[in-house]
């Protein structure tokens, strides 16, 4: 479990620094744990792997003061598990709903277990992403996700696939833009 605790923390770091995330900043993670042991993504929910996945991403994100918003699988309807704080400084309306190994998934249970106060949210808009085999976590990005390649790409057999956001690019040919917010 501790390679699994240590692979997800230096995927979590990696994004969070090329992403340049900012505390406060949404960090959307999606976790298969069926795919982290190879097999088939919905078909072996594994709770002490959701718990080691968790524990190493929430350490990186505690680090650099960024909020964690775990999505649960599809049948939650992919909704997010965050801190109730961050939720209601954003004006997120908040669902009534547990996370379960079998429904939300063992990452989204155990992220709802370590956080201080734990909710539920149907929509965020987050400003990196982490896809850890292939939980599709585009739909809850800001609107130009760029991929982010990370030499941690993979959680045990699972494909870890990122993105930071950044700001639209308006005004054609003539416009001049920040290079900071590319």
């Amino acid at each position: 479990m501790n390679e699994y605790k240590n692979q997800a923390k230096a995927a979590a770091e990696e994004l969070i620094a090329a992403a340049n995330l900012k505390k406060g900043d949404l960090l959307v993670v999606g976790c298969s744990t069926s795919e982290i042991i190879s097999q088939k993504i919905g078909t072996d929910s594994a709770p002490e792997i959701g718990q080691a996945v968790a524990e190493g991403i929430l350490e990186a994100c505690r680090a650099a003061g960024v909020e964690l918003a775990a999505q649960c699988c599809e049948h939650l309807n992919r909704a997010l598990i965050l801190e109730s704080a961050a939720a209601q400084k954003r004006g997120y309306p908040i669902c009534n709903v547990l996370p379960q190994p079998k429904a939300g998934g063992s990452f989204a249970t155990a992220v709802y277990g370590l956080l201080e106060a734990p909710v539920a949210v149907e929509n965020i808009q987050g400003q990196a992403g982490m896809d850890i085999g292939g939980t599709l976590i585009g739909m809850h990005l800001q609107a130009v996700a760029v991929p982010c390649r990370l030499k941690q790409n993979q959680i045990g057999d699972a494909l870890v696939l990122a993105a930071r956001t950044r700001p639209k690019f308006i005004g054609g040919e003539r416009a001049h833009y920040c290079d900071e917010l590319k």
